[in-house]
């Protein structure tokens, strides 16, 4: 596979997952089948769109390339389908938002890396790409998002995004990069999860205003 279509899988992919977690979302809140499905794009595509919007990739590809909106519109219908199967899941809007994290983050990044930008540019509009359908998602089904809690979330992302970057400039393997870098976001976010590792809370200790 060359390069375009590695970053192509995998922002398939991580659109996937994050549609699932999206079309789970929405079903919660008891959305009909256009809310779930709007729902799912916009979770599924809405880091990407800001991404591509900041560097200029007009139309963005989420709604240029008709592949996005199919995998979206399919992650939606399976998510409906297998609502029970879905539902015995602990977490899981959690479990598919951790699995389109990495996914995102590397290809957010390699975008940027591709279009000539910095790395610092680049570590940043991974990390965008990889949490900006998220935060949509939750601000309009009226949820914290979960970049605004404790939990290790977008420092999985920035991980992520790095080890794509280093990769890029360290000349390593584009084959195995970008998979590694997913998959050391995933593991981070996870092991968060497991062992309810978090950031430091900012704030006075005994101040309960």
């Amino acid at each position: 596979m060359t390069e375009r279509e590695v970053l192509v899988l995998m922002d398939l992919c991580g659109t996937f997952a994050f549609a699932v977690s999206g079309a789970v979302a929405a079903g919660q809140r008891r959305l009909d089948l256009f809310g779930v499905l709007v729902i799912s794009h916009l979770t599924a595509c809405g880091g990407g769109f800001i991404r591509d919007l900041s560097l200029g990739s007009l139309p963005p590809v989420a709604i240029s390339d008709g592949r996005y909106l199919a995998t979206s519109a399919l992650a939606a219908a399976m998510a409906i389908w297998a609502r029970p199967l879905i539902d015995r899941l602990q977490r899981p809007i959690v479990f598919f938002d951790s699995l389109g994290l990495g996914f995102f983050a590397v290809t957010g990044a390699q975008k940027a890396l591709a279009m000539d930008h910095n790395p610092e540019v680049a570590i940043v509009l991974g990390v965008v790409s990889a949490v900006g359908g998220g935060v949509a998602r939750d601000v309009l089904l009226n949820r914290v998002p979960v970049i605004l809690g404790k939990e290790i979330y977008a420092v999985a992302a920035l991980v992520g995004a790095s080890i794509q970057v280093l990769g890029q400039l360290m000349d390593w393997k584009f084959a195995i990069t970008p998979w590694f870098g997913a998959l050391i976001c995933l593991a981070i976010r996870l092991l968060a999860l497991r062992y309810s590792w978090s950031l430091p809370v900012v704030g006075r200790r005994g101040d309960t205003r």
